[in-house]
């Protein structure tokens, strides 16, 4: 008995590759277009709907392809109209997104990663470990998913995700492939048309692949920078430990050069008291920025239980964005949003599983911690 083939998901072809699939049925390249307006611009993943192909088009398609949506577990929405969604890939483990409204705007926040490998100190996500890498039907579903919760099937929608910012789950450039292929899907004007200014990569500084990234697109960068110093960066994001700031600061640079504009870098600076916000930090990142086209970005820290670190105050926050304003900087402070639904990226789905055990091993290593903390301060008990 010989095994049936494996469909293939057509929500996850980039435009190039969608021609490929449908010059392999013998059919003319605009077949791919109608395509990709059908799936990202309609929302529809039923061949029979797709009334401008032939009925014998539509019965192949069902035969060798499918639009394979991700499963979406858990939904909600806060009271300051952020939307969350934990979407389940195959193999069980789950990911997460979030939708965020502003005035002018409406910022998704996406995955690229079940979980990640970088383990920054800060990020819950990294307490969970990584299990592996999101396929681009997996990525761009994500979009999908939430730009379909605005619509119906079949109609053309009201835009209103202007923004994607590849800043959920997991580190985007050790998924290069997919991440690119997934944000020329976003970019392209029948699928998505998102502005190559309104899609943003975020990186914690894999230089390489940042070289590699300027070569292939020209979409806008992000630095997860977290730290005006290696001696600091390296405790908070170790991968600093291999491509520490100099190298960053050139590589970040060598990007902005290849853009065929004066687009700036966004520098994500998380603030956690007494770690990284006192005022000799906003001396050292004032100094360290003015190598760099940017602007920074402060983002109090979102706690998470076990995390070890706390929230600065308001009063520290904006002495440090006075600091650097007055040094010249363009500077914000990034808006806390969705803390009744655990809008931070990982809470939520950090509850819902964590298939390396990380996390408990981390909760244990600081309950060694206090308790070592407390016997050196009252003596050992007998």
């Amino acid at each position: 008995m010989t095994d049936t083939p494996e469909k293939i998901n057509l929500l996850g072809l980039s435009p190039a590759k969608m021609e490929a699939f449908f010059a392999d049925l013998g059919e003319k390249r605009f077949r791919a277009q109608q395509m990709l307006k059908w799936i990202h611009q309609l929302g529809e993943a039923d061949f029979e709907k797709m009334t401008n192909m032939g009925k014998g088009l539509r019965a192949k398609l069902a035969e060798v392809s499918e639009i394979r949506l991700p499963e979406v577990v858990y939904h909600d929405v806060s009271k300051d109209g952020t939307q969350k969604w934990v979407m389940r890939m195959p193999g069980g483990s789950s990911i997460e997104t979030v939708y965020i409204p502003e005035k002018e705007r409406g910022t998704l926040c996406v995955s690229s990663q079940i979980g990640c490998a970088l383990d920054c100190s800060f990020c819950s996500t990294g307490k969970q470990g990584f299990n592996r890498d999101l396929s681009v039907a997996e990525i761009i579903g994500q979009v999908f998913v939430a730009a379909m919760s605005f619509d119906k099937p079949g109609e053309r929608r009201e835009r209103k995700i202007t923004n994607v910012v590849m800043m959920g789950m997991g580190e985007p450039l050790l998924n290069f492939d997919n991440v690119v292929d997934s944000m020329n899907l976003m970019m392209d004007d029948n699928a998505y048309g998102l502005s190559k200014r309104r899609v943003t990569l975020s990186t914690s500084g894999v230089v390489p692949m940042m070289d590699k990234l300027g070569d292939v697109t020209d979409v806008s960068l992000a630095v997860s920078l977290h730290a005006p110093n290696d001696e600091l960066r390296n405790k908070l994001v170790p991968i600093n430990k291999k491509y520490p700031l100099k190298e960053l600061i050139a590589a970040t640079n060598r990007y902005l050069s290849k853009l065929p504009d004066r687009r700036k870098a966004t520098i994500e600076y998380t603030m956690m008291e007494g770690v990284n916000d006192e005022m000799e930090h906003a001396v050292e990142l004032s100094e360290l920025m003015k190598q760099v086209p940017c602007k920074i970005n402060l983002i109090p820290f979102n706690p998470f239980p076990n995390s070890g670190y706390k929230r600065p105050s308001n009063n520290r926050l904006y002495r440090f964005r006075d600091y650097l304003v007055n040094q010249g900087h363009i500077v914000t402070i990034r808006s806390t949003r969705g803390d009744d639904i655990d809008a931070a990226c990982g809470q939520l789905v950090g509850r819902v599983e964590d298939r390396t055990r990380r996390s408990e091993r981390y909760i244990n290593a600081i309950q060694l911690d206090n308790i070592d903390s407390e016997q050196t301060q009252e003596g050992p008990s007998l």
